[in-house]
C-alpha cells in the first residue's frame, strides 16, 4: 500500500475480497498435500475469518486509519493482504517466553498489565536501564520500545514526561506488549545491512540435497563405464583375427570361463550397491547385450545366432565409438570422466560451507565472505571427505553472498542488490540510523533506530478518501522524546542520506521507477532534512478515483524548474509554463477538500485533459481500469515520477554521466521490446518499456544538445543491431525521439509518442511485419 493520501478505494470495502481469499486459505488448508502448506493455510484462514467476522459484527472499519473499535491509529495491527485489519493487534496474543520468564523472575502474576506495573517499578526500571545501555535488544513491533522510552525519560530527568505517556499507554496494558525482547547480541551497526541473514543462508543450503541425475551421471562414469571396459576387453580376449567374436568352450578356455564367472558375480555386487544408474539393466544397450550373453555363455547354453550377432554389433559399435580399451584415445577419454566423477557434489560442498556459518551468529550478516566461500582445507577435506582444494561452485555461493552484511552500496555493485525492489527492502535500517541522530544520547539513538526498523515492517492498511497512513513520529513514545532531538546539524545529515541513497538508486538502476517502498523512505529524509522535495507514489489503477493531493502538482512545478524548454518538455508536449501558472493560482486560493484532505482538482483535470488528448484510444473504449491507467500515467509524466525532484532539489549526481544513464535505460528497452513479439497478452510488458522509455527521454534531456544528437545515433545503431521486429517496433519511438530534438512534434508523420496506457489499441501491441512496417493507423487490435 501507499504512504501518503493516495489509498484510495470503492465508497465501502467490498466482502467479495475476504470471501475469496478465505476460501482459497480453507483449500491450502484441507487439500494441499505438503504439511507445512496445510498449517500455514489455517493460519490464513483464521485471518480472514477474523476480517469477515469484525466486518459482519461491526468491530471493524476497512478504509479508516483507525479500522478497530477502541483501539487508537498508533496501534499496530494486524494486517491481511489487500490492507485489510484482521482487529488483532499485532502486539497482542498471547505472552512470549520472554514475558512469562520475566513474570517469574519479578514474581508477579503471568499477565501482561501485571508485567507492565512490575516495569513501572525501582526494580523493573533498574532493569530496563541495563538494557538501555546494552542495547541487547530487540523491538520486533513497535510497541515493544514504549517501556523503555519511560525508562530513558524517568533516567533522564523527564518524569513528567514520562507520567504521561504511561498514562496513555495504561489502557491497553492488559493486551499489548510493551516490553522488549532481550537479546544475546547488540543492535546492528548502522552503516551496514544484509538481504539474508545467517540462519537463512544456513537454511538455504540446508535444504539441497544430492541431484538424482547428477548421482546417476556420476555413477556411470566411475562405475559402469570401466565395468563395461572391463566387459569388453574380456570379450576382445575371444575375437578372431576377423574382428568376430568366437566362443570357446570351457574345455579350450578355462581361465577364460573362469574369469567370466567372477565378472557376472563383480556385476551382481556392483548393481546391489549402486542403484541410481538403470540403463545396465536394459537387454537392448551394449552393456546389458555383453553382460546376456556372457550369462548364457557361463549357464553352459550356446549363443544363438541372433544374439551372437547383436553381441558381434556390440563389441564393434563400442569399439568404433571410444576406440579400444588401453588405447590413447579411450585412455584419455576415460582419464576426463573419472576427473569428472570426482568432482564433490554440491550437496556435499554445501555441508562444508554450513559448517563454516555455524559458528557465525545466526541473525546477522556475514560481514566477510571470502573464508566462508574459500576452497575446501586439507582438515575439512579429512572430515568430509570432499577433496583439499575443491572451489565452492556459485549455486552453493549464493545464498552466503545473499547474506553479506555491507554498505548498501557495496552490495549493489557486487549484484546483491538486483533491483530497485530490493533495495527498498534495505533501506529502512539506514533511514532508521539517519532518523535516530537527531538524539544526541546514544541509548536513546540506539532506541529510536530500533523503533523505527519495527515500524517499517509495520503493514500499510487499505484506505480511503486520501486518508493517510500513520507516521512513524505519531506514536506516542517518539512523540514523548521529540523535544529530546538535537536540531543542529540534524538536517544536513538527512539531507546527506536522501542524496546517498536516490543516488544510488537512480545510478543503480536508471530504466525502473522508485517503488513505493523507497519512496516512502526518501519521504522521510526529505521531511527531515527539510528541503521542500515533494515525492509522489505510484498510485494503483484498479484503485484510484480522480483525485491528486496538492504534492502532484508541487512535484510537477519542481519538475517545470528543471525542464521548461527541455527535450522532455517537448517529447511530451507538456506546457511547463501553464503547470507553474496553475501552481500559483491553487496556493493562492483557499484550501479545498474532499472528505477533509486538501486535494489539487487542477491538476487531476490536468491529467485527465492530457489522457484524452495524448493517450491511444478514447476513454469510452476501453476498461475504467485502464482508463484511470491513462490519467496517472499523465501525473507521473508531469513529475517525472520524482527524477525532477531528486535532481533539482536533493541534488544527486548520475556518477558516469546522463547520457550513459540513457543508454542503460534504452538496453533495457530493447530487452523489453523483445519480450511484446508474439505475446499473447502484452499489455504489461508495454508499460514497463514505456517508463523505461520514459527514464531515457528524461536522462537524455539533462544532456547539451551535442550530447543529445550523439546519443541518439548511438540508440538508432544499437536498434539497428536488435532482433528485427524490435527494430521495427521501436522505429516510430525512435522517429517521433528524433523529431522531438530537431523542435518538431513527436507523433508527426510517422512518429510515434511512446505511452504505457492505452484505453484502444495501442500501436506498440501489433506484431510489425517481416519488412519492419508498422501496420498503418486505424488497423490497430483493441486490447482483450
Amino acid at each position: 500500500m501507499n504512504d501518503d493520501a493516495e489509498q484510495q478505494h470503492l465508497a465501502q470495502a467490498n466482502p467479495a475480497f475476504a470471501i475469496d481469499q478465505l476460501a482459497a486459505a480453507l483449500r491450502a488448508a484441507v487439500a494441499h498435500p505438503d504439511p507445512e502448506t496445510r498449517r500455514r493455510g489455517e493460519e490464513r484462514r483464521r485471518r480472514w475469518q477474523a476480517v469477515l467476522t469484525g466486518m459482519a459484527s461491526g468491530l471493524l472499519t476497512i478504509g479508516s486509519r483507525t479500522p478497530v473499535a477502541g483501539l487508537p491509529a498508533w496501534v499496530t495491527p494486524e494486517v491481511v493482504r489487500g490492507g485489510f485489519a484482521t482487529g488483532a493487534p499485532s502486539a497482542a496474543g498471547p505472552l512470549l517466553d520472554h514475558e512469562i520468564a520475566a513474570a517469574r523472575r519479578a514474581g508477579v502474576p503471568e499477565e501482561r498489565r501485571a508485567l507492565f506495573g512490575h516495569f513501572l517499578s525501582e526494580e523493573g526500571l533498574a532493569q530496563l536501564y541495563g538494557l538501555l545501555d546494552s542495547g541487547r535488544y530487540e523491538v520486533t513491533v513497535p510497541e515493544e520500545a514504549a517501556l523503555l522510552t519511560v525508562a530513558w525519560l524517568v533516567r533522564a530527568g523527564e518524569p513528567d514526561a514520562a507520567l504521561d505517556l504511561v498514562e496513555e499507554l495504561a489502557p491497553f496494558a492488559d493486551r499489548l506488549r510493551f516490553s522488549p525482547r532481550p537479546s544475546d547480541r547488540p543492535a546492528p551497526r548502522p552503516d551496514a545491512v544484509h538481504r539474508s541473514t545467517v540462519a537463512d543462508a544456513s537454511a538455504a543450503l540446508g535444504r539441497r540435497r544430492p541431484s538424482t541425475a547428477v548421482e546417476t551421471q556420476r555413477e556411470a562414469l566411475a562405475v559402469w563405464h570401466p565395468f563395461g571396459d572391463r566387459l569388453l576387453q574380456h570379450w576382445l580376449e575371444v575375437t578372431d583375427d576377423e574382428g568376430c567374436v568366437r566362443v570357446p568352450s570351457p574345455a579350450d578356455a578355462p581361465v577364460w570361463h573362469a574369469r567370466s564367472t567372477e565378472l557376472l558375480r563383480r556385476y551382481r555386487d556392483l548393481a546391489r550397491r549402486h542403484t541410481h544408474c538403470t540403463k545396465h539393466r536394459r537387454p537392448k544397450e551394449n552393456l546389458g547385450i555383453l553382460r546376456g550373453a556372457l550369462e548364457e555363455t557361463v549357464a553352459g547354453r550356446p549363443l544363438e545366432p541372433r544374439r551372437l550377432g547383436l553381441l558381434r554389433h556390440a563389441v564393434d559399435s563400442m569399439l568404433r565409438r571410444r576406440g579400444r580399451p588401453g588405447s590413447e584415445e579411450h585412455s584419455k577419454l576415460r582419464r576426463e570422466q573419472a576427473a569428472q566423477a570426482a568432482l564433490p557434489s554440491h550437496h556435499a560442498l554445501a555441508r562444508v560451507v554450513l559448517g563454516r556459518l555455524s559458528g557465525l551468529p545466526r541473525d546477522g550478516g556475514v560481514s566477510d565472505v571470502a573464508p566462508v566461500i574459500a576452497p575446501v582445507s586439507a582438515e575439512e577435506a579429512r572430515e568430509s571427505g570432499v577433496p583439499a582444494g575443491a572451489d565452492i561452485p556459485p549455486a552453493v555461493r549464493r545464498p552466503v553472498e545473499a547474506a553479506l552484511s555491507a554498505p548498501v552500496g557495496t552490495l549493489v555493485e557486487r549484484g546483491v542488490v538486483p533491483s530497485a525492489e530490493v533495495l527498498a527492502e534495505l533501506v529502512p535500517q539506514l533511514v532508521a540510523a539517519t532518523t535516530a541522530a537527531a538524539h544526541g544520547d546514544p541509548a536513546l539513538r540506539s532506541l529510536a533506530a530500533a523503533n523505527y526498523r519495527a515500524f517499517r515492517n509495520r503493514r500499510s492498511l487499505l484506505l480511503f478518501n486520501l486518508q493517510r497512513q500513520v507516521r512513524v513520529e505519531e506514536l506516542p513514545w517518539v512523540l514523548a522524546v521529540t523535544a529530546q532531538r538535537a536540531d543542529a546539524g540534524a538536517d544536513e545529515v538527512a539531507s546527506a542520506a536522501l542524496r546517498e541513497l536516490g543516488g544510488l538508486a537512480v545510478r543503480a538502476f536508471p530504466d525502473t521507477i522508485l517503488p513505493n517502498p523507497l519512496i516512502r523512505e526518501l519521504s522521510v529524509l526529505a521531511r527531515q532534512a527539510e528541503l521542500g522535495a515533494p515525492f509522489v507514489e505510484e498510485l494503483a489503477a484498479d484503485i484510484f478515483m480522480g483525485t491528486f493531493t496538492p504534492k502532484f502538482l508541487a512535484a510537477a512545478r519542481v519538475a517545470a524548474e528543471l525542464l521548461a524548454g527541455s527535450l522532455y518538455e517537448r517529447y511530451y508536449a507538456v506546457d511547463y509554463q501553464a503547470v507553474r501558472n496553475l501552481a500559483v493560482v491553487e496556493a493562492g486560493e483557499a484550501a479545498l477538500r474532499s472528505g477533509g484532505v486538501r486535494t489539487s482538482p487542477g491538476f487531476a483535470a490536468l491529467c485527465a485533459q492530457r489522457a484524452a488528448e495524448l493517450a491511444p484510444g478514447t476513454r469510452s473504449s476501453g476498461s475504467w481500469v485502464a482508463g484511470n491507467g491513462t490519467v496517472i500515467e499523465q501525473a507521473q509524466i508531469l513529475t517525472t515520477h520524482n527524477l525532477a525532484t531528486l535532481v533539482h532539489r536533493v541534488g544527486i549526481e548520475p556518477g558516469v554521466g546522463w547520457d550513459e544513464l540513457a543508454l542503460r535505460c534504452f538496453d533495457s528497452v530493447c530487452l523489453l521490446t523483445g519480450r511484446v513479439h508474439h505475446n499473447p497478452r502484452p499489455l504489461g510488458t508495454i508499460k514497463d518499456v514505456a517508463y523505461a522509455w520514459r527514464q531515457m527521454v528524461f536522462h537524455l534531456s539533462l544532456c547539451d544538445a551535442t550530447e543529445q544528437r550523439r546519443v541518439l545515433d548511438r540508440l538508432t545503431e544499437e536498434a539497428a543491431r536488435r532482433p528485427w521486429h524490435v527494430a521495427a517496433r521501436l522505429d516510430p519511438a525512435l522517429t517521433g525521439l528524433h523529431q522531438a530534438v530537431a523542435g518538431t512534434p513527436a507523433d508527426a508523420g510517422t512518429g510515434r509518442r511512446l505511452l504505457g496506457w492505452s484505453t484502444g489499441g495501442h500501436w506498440f501491441r501489433a506484431d510489425p511485419a517481416p519488412n519492419g512496417r508498422q501496420p498503418p493507423r486505424g488497423s490497430l487490435p483493441t486490447p482483450g
